[in-house]
């Protein structure tokens, strides 16, 4: 079956429980897994308020703390359940390409990830990370919705 799975996290409801679901199906497997949250860098000509309103410095220091509290609270549920787990946090300008990356450079032969499930015009204007990794990624992807 997987013996390493790779899951991506936003911090978000969704993607939380896309975590647990993939630590349920790692520890079934018997499977190590890696978290990996991707952020993206600082750019001065922005539109995102939580640029807007930091220097460099503030927005660094921000996303790499709450990054690394999605991340401890990742190794939390798997030390609780028993499964291997390594935890990355990369920055990129492209999160679904970090995604793909950080699965290829651990071995990994699976990807996990969620899906907002947008539809129609929201979809195709706000795109999609798991669409992207769907579209562009060599390693198998399991999308939870």
């Amino acid at each position: 079956m997987f013996n390493h799975i790779l899951v991506a996290t936003d911090g978000s409801l969704l993607s939380a429980a896309a975590v647990d679901k993939a630590m349920n199906l790692a520890r079934e497997a018997g499977a190590q897994i890696t978290v990996v949250t991707a952020t993206e860098p600082f750019h001065v000509m922005v539109t995102d308020s939580k640029q807007l309103a930091s220097t460099r410095e503030t927005y660094e220091r921000h996303v790499k703390s709450v990054a690394a509290g999605y991340l401890a609270e990742a190794e939390r549920k798997a030390k609780a359940q028993g499964v291997q787990c390594n935890v990355v946090q990369v920055e990129h300008t492209h999160p679904y390409q970090a995604i793909i990356d950080t699965a290829k450079k651990a071995g990994c032969d699976l990807i996990a990830m969620a899906s907002h499930g947008r539809r129609g015009v929201s979809a195709m204007v706000l795109g999609s990370e798991t669409i992207k990794v769907l579209t562009h990624s060599s390693i198998p992807v399991l999308v939870y919705r």
